[in-house]
């Protein structure tokens, strides 16, 4: 079964499945032990928010090292996220280079089947997911219009197609983000979850559960719901493990949701 742990390794913090299920190591890093100073102390792995890109570069260097695939630095694939809902496919580690320059021109999940090609996607309160199948792993980033279009359960039926394999065997980590408690929408956004999801994604008279809208779209898609595993921690009211956009008022870092398989 499907479990993250908290893990200290080389002065990084990172929420891992040491299982490695089907080769994949995955993680959700939390913000310290890197080198990036201010608002953005210390881990911050995104190169578009203001942060030196020295200290980003070295950040991400850190982060490849604690999850054991910095020897594959040269193939990592960080797109420019954008809030939508493509999906974009690694199938060989030659296409690496290729690919990474497809996702910096804007996608929101990367779909990898190939060994060595690290995936890194950035995030500050929006829902990070890493999935996994047999064959290979995606990683999404759904924001409140990504998850409006689905994007997780894109992801899981490209994975499943890629790798041969059912959507019921697809398994979701869902990592750290701004949970129900904190996250207020307007009543009129709410209304549109609703609608599309059901009651359970109403949190509270003004509040959206981002994480319940994700499942359904992912049960939808024939993901069981036992395969779906929240973490459960919310950015906005952990500021100490990780960044949040809404709680820091928008100036600070990025925490990642880091796969690769075969590291």
């Amino acid at each position: 079964m499907a479990e993250l742990t908290r893990q200290t390794r080389d002065g990084v913090t990172l929420l891992v499945d040491a299982a490695h299920p089907y080769g994949v190591s995955l993680a959700f890093t939390e913000r310290t032990g890197g080198v990036s100073t201010g608002q953005y102390a210390s881990l911050n792995l995104g190169d578009a928010c203001g942060d030196d890109p020295q200290a980003v570069e070295k950040n991400r260097m850190l982060a490849l090292g604690a999850l054991g695939a910095g020897d594959f630095a040269r193939n990592l694939v960080v797109p420019k996220q954008v809030h939508g809902d493509e999906v974009v496919v690694v199938r060989e580690e030659r296409e690496a280079a290729d690919v990474a320059r497809r996702a910096r021109e804007g996608c929101d999940a990367v779909m990898c089947t190939a060994p060595h090609v690290p995936v890194l996607l950035c995030f500050a309160d929006c829902v990070p997911i890493i999935l996994v199948a047999p064959g290979g792993f995606a990683v999404a980033h759904s924001g409140w219009r990504g998850t409006m279009a689905r994007i997780a359960a894109k992801a899981a039926r490209t994975l499943a197609r890629e790798c041969g394999c059912a959507t019921s065997e697809v398994t979701a980590y869902i990592g750290p983000h701004i949970t129900g408690e904190d996250y207020e929408v307007s009543a009129e956004l709410l209304q549109r979850f609703e609608a599309e999801f059901g009651p359970a994604v109403r949190s509270s008279e003004r509040h959206l559960d981002l994480a319940a809208a994700i499942r359904a779209a992912l049960a939808d898609a024939g993901v069981p719901s036992g395969n779906v595993l929240d973490c459960g921690i919310s950015t906005a009211s952990s500021t100490d493990r990780f960044f949040s956009y809404r709680a820091e008022h928008g100036a600070c870092g990025r925490h990642g949701a880091l796969a690769c398989m075969g590291c």
